[in-house]
Parts: C-alpha cells; sequence; structure tokens
C-alpha cells in the first residue's frame, strides 16, 4: 500500500467514526451535521486568527454612515477599498470577529484569467491588478501574489476545443496563454503525467493569492482614505423605514454596543448573508456547503509549478510553495443545515467518503502524489448559488440593502472586479460593466425564496462547476416550476423545452416524441435514484458539442417555414405589465427612449436607459384607450396607460428597474404584473395574413391593420389583444391571450394553419431567424454597458424631440465627441458554427469579440455580432468599417469574414410590411 494510500485509511478511521450514526440505512443524508475542529489547518504562514479572547469592537462604532459593509472577508475588504478609492469616506466596515474569519481564511486563493465570459475576464483582471500591482504601490505592502501561471488539462477534443475558445478570446483581451502538447506539457511540468492528455492550455500569469496578506492591505489602504474598520463586532438587526411613498429604505444598523445610522448597507456576510438578509426581510437565495482540499507533505521538483486544473477529472492543484494543495468539486457535497454563528476560523472534520474521489484523479495527474503524505485537511463551508455566479446589486425588497455574496469560493478571484463594480453600484446607482449575470434582479422573485429550487440548482452548478460550458447546455434540477397553459400540448408534440426564469419556453420540436422533464435526481448522489431512460437528458447529451447539433436541420426546416409559409411560437413567458395612473404619461416619458405617446392602438420598440445611457432593456410599448377594467387585457384607466411586452428572461429586471425610477422620480404611478394571467402566441410568415383572417374577426389589410399597431378582437369567439410585430422579419402578429383562452385559440390556429404548411416553431429558430434580420437580444449583443448609437438602435431614441427622457444627456454627449465602439454584423461564408465570444480582427488586428452568432438558414452562412473599437482609440465611424479586412478566431483558427453596416437579410424591411416577391 502506498504512503498516501496508508494515510488515507488511518484518517478515514479516525475522521468518520464519529460521523457513522448520522446518517441511517433508511435515512437519504442529503447533509452532515457533523462536529468540527478549530485546529490551525490552513497552509498560510500568516492568518489573522488572535488567541487572545479580545471582546468587544476593537473601535467605537460611529453615529452615522454613508455606507456600512457587513462582512471581513475577500467581497468585505475589496468593495470598502473601492467605495474609498471612489471618493467616499464616511464608510464603516463590521466584521463579526477578526477580518477573514468566515470563509475567506481558508481559501485556496487561486487567480485564472480565462473564463467563458467577456464580463468575468475583465472583473479577473482588474482583480489581478489590484492585487499583484496596485495595492503594493498605494501601501508598499505586499499582498503575498504569487504569479506562478496556470495549466489546463485537456483528456478530450471537446475539452481542448473549449480551452481553445477561452485562448481566441484572451486575445481580444491581450491576455497571453498558449495550446499544449503533452510532449510540450511535460517539458513544462516534468512531473505530470501527460499519457492520457490530448493537450493543455498554458496562461503564465495566473497565479495565487494569499487571503490574511489581500485583506490587510486593503483595510490599510482603505483606513488611510479614511474608511473605519471595526472588529469584534456582530450585527443584531437591521432597521428598516417605510418613506411616505410606501418603499422600504434602509434606516439603521445593529450591535450590540450600538447602532450605526445610515442609508445603505451591503451584505458581505458570506454563507452567513442569508441571515443577515432576513434581519432585512430580503431574500439571499443561497445555501452553504462543506467544500475541501488536502495540503500534502513536501513534493520534490513541485517548487514554481503552475496551479493545474484537471476539469475532466474534477480535481485542482494548487501549488503550496514546495508542496500540493489538491481539491475539487464532487457530485454529493454536504450541505451545511444549521449554519453556526460562532465558527470564526472554524473548519469541519473532512469526510473522506466525499472527498477521496478526487484522490484517483490527482495521483493519475501528478502520480508522486502517491509516495506524498498528508499534512493537514481544510474543509471549510462556502456558500452556492443556483447558477454558480455571484450575488449582487440593491435587493428589490428594501433600497438601500445591496448584496456581495454567494461567490461559489471565488471570492478571491472575483474580489476586486466585483468589488470596484459594486462601489460603482451603490454611489452611481449602477455598475460601469455589465454585471447582470451577478443582478440578484436575474431571479424571479417567486423563486429566491423557494428552498427547492436554491438547494437543487446549487447542487447542480457544484456538481457541474468544472463540465465542459456548452452553447445550449440546460439545467436538470427544479424544473417545471413555471408552466404556461401551452405547455402540455407543445410537450406532446415534441417540444424540447429551455428553461428561462423558472419558465419552460420552447426551445425546438423533436420529431421523436415527447421528452418530458423529470424530478431532479441529484445524479444520482445521496441514494437517490437514477432518472434511467431519461429522453430529454439524453436529448441534451447530443448537443454537447462545438460542432452543429445532430438536429441543426430541425432547427433549420422551422425557420425555412416561418421564411416561405407560417410558423407558430409560443412567447407566453413575455413579462407582460401594465403602466397607469395620474403620471403615467410623465413616467413613460422620462422610462422610455421612443416616443411612446403616438395614438391609441400603437405599439412601439423602445429602450430603457440607465443615466450613462446604458441600455437597461429593449421592449415594446403599447398605448391603450381609457377604458373601465377588462383584466387582464385591459387595465382600468382614466387618463394614459401603457402596455408593456418585455422579454420573459429579464423581466424581474425590468420590473425592478422600472419601480426604481418610479420612485426616485416620485410618479404617482402603478405598475401591474399580469404575466401570469396571459398568454402569448405570435404567429409569423408570408401566409400569416391569410391563416389569420379566417380565425380572427378584424380586418387584416395593411391599411386597416398596419405594422405596430395593437387592437382587441375576437379569436375564435374568444377576445384577444392582436399586434401586428414581428421578432423574426417576417409579416405576423402577436395574440395575447387570457389564460382560460389560449388552447382554444391555439387550437383554432393550428387548424387554420394546416393548408398553410404551419408548423410549431421554438426560440431556437427565433435566434437564428432574428439575428439575419439584425434584432437585437437583451443581455447578449444588447447590454447595460452599450448605448443605443453604439447598437445601432439610435431609430429608437427620441434626440429630435425636446423631451427628457433617463441617459438622454449620456447620448448627447456620445454624439458630439463620435462613437468610439460600434456593433458591426460579420458573415462567414465556410459552414462553421460561431457562438459568440470569437475574437475579431481588423487588419490582423484584435479590435472586439462577438457577443452573439447563430447560422442564417435562410442565406445559409454564420452570421456574429460584435463591438469594434479602434485601436488607435479614435472613432469608429462607418468608413472605418468599410475599409478594414476582418477575420474572426475560433477556436484558434481565423475566417474570413465579411463586414456589414446593414442587416445581411431583407435590409428594406419590406417582409414585416407585407411585401413579397
Amino acid at each position: 500500500v502506498s504512503k498516501l494510500s496508508r494515510i488515507f485509511f488511518v484518517l478515514v478511521y479516525r475522521i468518520r467514526s464519529p460521523l457513522l450514526p448520522l446518517c441511517h440505512a433508511t435515512t437519504r443524508c442529503y447533509s452532515s451535521q457533523s462536529t468540527h475542529t478549530t485546529e490551525k489547518s490552513v497552509p498560510y504562514e500568516k492568518t489573522l486568527k488572535q488567541e487572545d479572547g479580545i471582546s468587544g469592537p476593537t473601535k467605537p462604532l460611529p453615529k452615522f454612515a454613508d455606507v456600512v459593509v457587513i462582512g471581513g472577508g475577500s467581497l468585505g475588504c475589496q468593495t470598502l477599498y473601492h467605495l474609498c478609492k471612489l471618493g467616499m469616506t464616511n464608510v464603516v466596515l463590521l466584521e463579526r470577529d477578526r477580518l477573514t474569519a468566515g470563509t475567506t481564511w481558508h481559501t485556496a486563493g487561486l487567480l485564472w484569467q480565462l473564463r467563458p465570459s467577456d464580463t468575468e475576464v475583465e472583473l479577473l483582471a482588474h482583480t489581478r491588478n489590484v492585487i499583484s500591482s496596485e495595492l503594493e504601490e498605494e501601501t508598499g505592502l505586499e499582498t503575498g501574489w504569487i504569479q506562478n501561471g496556470g495549466l489546463f488539462i485537456a483528456s478530450n477534443k471537446q475539452r481542448l476545443d473549449e480551452y481553445k475558445r477561452l485562448m481566441s478570446l484572451g486575445k481580444a483581451y491581450g491576455i497571453e496563454s498558449y495550446v499544449l502538447s503533452p510532449a510540450e506539457t511535460k517539458d513544462l511540468y516534468p512531473l505530470m503525467n501527460v499519457k492520457d492528455l490530448y493537450g493543455t492550455l498554458y496562461v503564465p500569469k495566473d497565479g495565487t493569492m494569499d487571503p490574511a496578506g489581500t485583506c490587510t492591505t486593503l483595510s490599510r489602504a482603505a483606513t488611510a482614505r479614511g474608511a473605519t474598520v471595526i472588529e469584534n463586532c456582530p450585527v443584531t438587526g437591521i432597521q428598516i423605514k417605510v418613506d411616505d411613498l410606501g418603499i422600504k429604505r434602509l434606516k439603521a444598523v445593529e450591535t450590540a454596543h450600538g447602532t450605526i445610522q445610515t442609508p445603505c448597507v451591503v451584505n458581505c456576510a458570506g454563507v452567513w448573508a442569508t441571515k443577515l438578509g432576513k434581519m432585512a426581510g430580503v431574500n439571499v437565495p443561497l445555501i452553504a456547503m462543506h467544500h475541501a482540499y488536502v495540503v500534502t507533505e513536501r513534493i520534490e521538483g513541485i517548487q514554481n509549478m503552475p496551479n493545474v486544473r484537471d476539469h475532466d477529472a474534477s480535481v485542482y492543484l494548487r501549488l503550496q510553495g514546495d508542496a500540493l494543495s489538491v481539491g475539487g468539486y464532487e457530485h454529493n457535497p454536504i450541505f451545511w443545515e444549521d449554519v453556526s454563528d460562532r465558527f470564526a476560523f472554524s473548519l469541519f472534520d473532512l469526510d473522506w467518503d466525499v472527498f477521496m474521489q478526487h484522490i484517483d484523479g490527482a495521483v493519475n495527474r501528478v502520480p508522486a502524489l502517491e509516495q506524498t503524505g498528508i499534512k493537514s485537511t481544510v474543509c471549510g463551508p462556502e456558500s452556492f448559488t443556483a447558477d454558480h455566479k455571484p450575488l449582487m446589486g440593491e435587493a428589490p425588497e428594501v433600497r438601500g440593502f445591496f448584496l456581495g455574496c454567494g461567490f461559489n469560493s471565488a471570492g478571491m478571484m472575483l474580489g476586486g472586479g466585483c468589488g470596484k463594480e459594486l462601489a460603482h453600484w451603490i454611489i452611481h446607482g449602477r455598475p460601469e460593466k455589465d454585471m447582470y449575470g451577478y443582478d440578484i434582479r436575474r431571479f424571479h422573485h417567486s423563486l429566491t425564496n423557494n428552498n427547492r429550487w436554491i438547494r437543487e440548482r446549487s447542487h447542480e452548478s457544484y456538481a457541474k462547476n468544472y463540465s465542459v460550458v456548452f452553447p445550449f447546455d440546460e439545467p436538470l434540477a427544479s424544473r417545471n416550476m413555471r408552466k404556461d397553459p401551452f405547455h402540455q400540448v407543445l410537450q406532446e408534440q415534441g417540444c424540447v423545452f429551455q428553461e428561462r426564469h423558472g419558465w419552460e419556453r420552447p426551445g425546438w420540436f423533436n420529431r421523436d416524441g415527447p421528452a418530458p422533464i423529470l424530478d431532479y435526481d441529484y445524479y444520482s448522489a445521496y441514494d437517490v435514484p437514477k432518472n434511467n431512460d431519461y429522453k430529454y437528458s439524453e436529448i441534451l447529451g447530443k448537443e454537447y458539442t462545438f460542432d452543429f447539433p445532430p438536429h441543426h436541420y430541425v432547427i433549420r426546416d422551422e425557420c425555412l417555414t416561418c421564411r416561405n409559409a407560417v410558423a407558430v411560437f409560443d412567447m407566453s413567458y413575455f413579462g407582460k405589465f401594465y403602466l397607469t395612473g395620474p403620471d403615467a404619461k410623465k413616467a413613460a416619458d422620462w422610462l422610455f427612449t421612443a416616443d411612446v405617446n403616438k395614438a391609441p392602438g400603437s405599439t412601439v420598440y423602445t429602450c430603457m436607459l440607465n443615466k450613462r445611457g446604458g441600455v437597461e432593456s429593449d421592449l415594446t410599448i403599447s398605448r391603450l384607450e381609457p377604458s373601465p377594467a377588462h383584466l387582464p387585457l385591459t387595465p382600468e384607466s382614466n387618463g394614459e396607460a401603457y402596455y408593456l411586452a418585455i422579454g420573459g428572461g429579464v423581466a424581474q429586471h425590468n420590473w425592478s428597474h422600472i419601480q426604481a425610477v418610479l420612485q426616485d422620480q416620485g410618479f404617482c404611478c402603478t405598475l401591474i404584473d399580469h404575466t401570469e394571467d396571459m398568454g402569448m402566441i405570435s404567429i409569423q410568415g408570408p401566409k400569416s395574413r391569410e391563416l389569420l383572417q379566417e380565425v380572427l374577426d378584424s380586418d387584416l389589410s395593411s391599411d386597416a391593420f398596419p405594422f405596430s399597431t395593437h387592437k382587441i378582437v375576437n379569436a375564435a369567439g374568444h377576445k384577444v389583444r392582436a399586434m401586428r410585430l414581428s421578432f423574426v422579419g417576417e409579416m405576423g402578429w402577436e395574440l395575447h391571450i387570457p389564460k382560460e383562452s389560449c388552447l382554444p385559440v391555439y387550437h383554432a390556429v393550428m387548424a387554420a394553419g394546416a393548408k398553410y404548411g404551419i408548423c410549431n416553431a421554438g426560440y431556437r429558430a427565433i435566434d437564428s431567424l432574428s439575428i439575419e434580420k439584425g434584432y437585437r437580444h437583451w443581455h447578449a449583443d444588447l447590454r447595460p454597458d452599450d448605448t443605443p448609437l453604439e447598437a445601432g438602435l439610435a431609430f429608437t431614441c427620441k434626440m429630435k424631440t425636446s423631451i427628457p427622457f433617463l441617459g438622454r444627456k449620456a447620448l448627447e454627449a456620445q454624439k458630439a465627441e463620435g462613437l468610439r465602439r460600434r456593433i458591426v454584423c460579420f458573415t462567414v461564408d465556410e459552414k462553421v458554427p460561431m457562438f459568440g465570444l470569437e475574437t475579431i480582427f481588423r487588419n490582423g488586428v484584435p479590435v472586439g469579440h462577438l457577443r452573439r452568432s447563430e447560422f442564417g438558414f435562410s442565406i445559409d452562412k454564420t452570421i456574429g455580432y460584435g463591438y469594434i473599437r479602434n485601436p488607435d482609440g479614435g472613432v469608429v465611424s462607418p468608413d472605418f468599417v468599410r475599409s478594414g479586412e476582418f477575420t474572426l478566431e475560433r477556436m484558434g483558427v481565423t475566417y474570413k469574414a465579411t463586414a456589414h453596416l446593414k442587416s445581411p437579410f431583407d435590409p428594406e424591411n419590406k417582409r414585416v410590411k407585407g411585401i413579397y416577391g
């Protein structure tokens, strides 16, 4: 038996014995309530733990602060530092024990620069800059940063393809990386077994952070700028006040040693963030789990080696001087059910039954480990979320209560970038970057206090953390949370559903019959029976490719049926809001970039902006006639009233944005949500008018029912709101239907459409059809860090009027100085799939990356949209685009691309107007 194995056997016996009675044979053990040890086991020379038993706050509490940050870990310290960097001085950090005492003190401290997200690459770059140079220059203190590089291991082609995608994206940001052969990898890391490798990705400027050194330096830099750091001061309560408009706002923070009046709190409490949120009536959807690594004895020859991520073995190897820390992500993590308030600088006993799955992979990758002993085990609590992304931003429940928690073991790595964005959020109302993927408002309010959803989705995200990130993957956990009235009938017709915002929405239609989604089986962990013969899961598995998926032709047929005949799209998950009240017109003028005060019966496509001119939303606004209430189709209104239709995946974000603007401006308005009360189908294509003329009792000619108008009509005997709109570039109508009328209307449409060759189509078809027309997708090629001018949406802005609107001043300034970036459409003649993140080169120089890409079946080409910049910092004019030679890099291979300033399909917009031929 090897030395490592002998030590494991001894440790398993000694550590597991007390745990055995906790898991009875008749009970599924989803969690462990194991006793913990306070012995110091982390591999750092210095921690901030003190043995002197100091009680009471380390400093007197002020009576008032502009911001109180709660939690002295990585995020708390980074947020405090960046608030001070942006000019705030009356800011306080409260820590219940000592800095880093919760989860930061035992973190592995790894920093990898490349991620499959442009925003995350930028966040990581800022963290690295702060830790590696900025803090030391500012304070003269070292943070403990070690630049030893990072090595990503690929055991198969798909994994290496994923790494090549990261490498290509990195070129847009100047991040040095190299794809290495097995032999080159062996030269770099002589102790590594490379016999089973397909290749590796080496990033020489990745590195390792020290938690105590980093947080100490951050706190000193912040206090030098005027901040106050108070340790040994637990928070006992949060005071909320209700203002004259009924809005809940932050009032004060309570401790046993005094109360601090403040309008703003930042919850950086890690696994304790949920408890802190409850003090304010705020849902914080995260869950605590055990997360572990072991520290080896000395390994000869390991010094100066890069950190290693072997995703296929679900293990990482962190250089620890002349040893390694070995950890990973398992499929059966232990939940920490009863989060203790007394767990400072504490660790759990390691459960070897759970951890042993990482050992084989580690020994296989570095065989020297087999003869190496274990110096210590480190098993501590970490917070995890439903999508493995942090929780940030202002909570929808209470104004002034901000979140900076749920970092899924990446709080050190993302701390600098996220701390800066959070500080900007607090001071200026919005972050600088596109932080929607971290914004708490990305989750619908019905989910954030749903324990099943939080638990299942957090488990799946944890278990799949090292899985290849494929373009069309879908979760299996907590599905069927929100279903529209068409769900069952579409499922029977082979609908393969996607999950968005808790909704099941149609993705595409499988020709091999129904593929229902089953209850989550936890990947057979915790003795949960595995879902065998699971058709939906098998279909997803076939999509695990960076090539065209096997059902590419099915999506093609849905697209071409829409272009040549007629297709019906279920878009019921859309948010459906009414804006009414005495100040509705004032609110509409201020909120929306377009002039929505056309005649009643008009529908206008518009944007909503933030103060910096960034696009917070794109949506349609329909002006309604004053009328008594006939809900859900018409709200009661004696004056102005508007119907808002918003992409369902971002409905909560839109709702919260509108409410915040109404509150900030003091508008006397009511925003009413009728999303659940109505379904919505969109009938699109050259035959849509002929079909619907048989179903609706209204004249559908262009004179009687022109584009961008709406009216209440009868459909098969049921009242519906019909809108002549299109998101696919065809003549068509949306039908907004009361819930109880959805199925009769749908069946009538399908019966009438049979002779026209109608088909069901899903959002995969919409993605392709819409990109052919150049229609934007919010949070893909249109985000809060893009302005309408940059995004080619100047036509949505009422700049020729004198009507003020939110963000107008920023747009006027940008227009005056010229665009430094703009969106451009690219087409590639070669039949190669692209998915976004491919780097754009102009005359051989990187100038940006694709945000979104799909295959356009009507033009038989791959289409991509991305924002390009001038490398010289100058204006990006149309001539700059026309005069360049462009290529796109996909997985290290470059493809010649053609740039377009107009849509490559129907650029004159004839088809939406019903002009064919």
